[in-house]
């Protein structure tokens, strides 16, 4: 069986190039330390975000739906930093720069240990950062040994 080392790459298309890369700007350049990039397929402008792990693109749509995050598709895309203070401190720059994400907070109801900050992207795809939490590197750190 072959084992998935990662997510490779994400597309997100959006209703506005420049709005949307001004917006990633600060989340992703400023807020998280991605770096950027931009190519174009067919004639299309893309704009890719990455770091070590995967990378973010975002692509002209086709159509002119707003996104819903509770019709079939994407409910959210969720990001994770090292610690709690992290979370804070992304939350805190996100805030900053004028984007409406939430105070980050602890949310015990999902686990002991889960902070996290929501905010929306200029077409409503819902976005989260939050932290390593335990069970995610129990996880990462003893696979072998877990049975599921």
């Amino acid at each position: 069986m072959t084992d998935v080392a990662g997510i490779d790459h994400i597309y997100i298309a959006v209703s506005n190039l420049a709005r949307s890369e001004a917006f990633y700007d600060c989340v992703m350049l400023q807020a998280l330390g991605f770096r950027k990039n931009k190519f174009a397929i067919d004639g299309d402008q893309h704009v890719q975000y990455f770091n070590r792990h995967f990378g973010y693109v975002l692509r002209p749509a086709r159509g002119h739906a707003k996104h819903d995050s509770y019709a079939p598709g994407l409910h959210h895309f969720c990001l994770r930093v090292e610690s709690v203070a992290d979370v804070v401190a992304v939350a805190k720059e996100l805030r900053g720069a004028g984007i409406d994400a939430s105070e980050a907070k602890l949310y015990a109801e999902y686990a002991p240990d889960y902070w996290a900050t929501f905010f929306n992207d200029p077409d409503g795809v819902r976005l989260e950062v939050t932290n390593y939490r335990q069970e995610r590197r129990d996880r990462h750190d003893h696979w072998n040994q877990l049975r599921g």
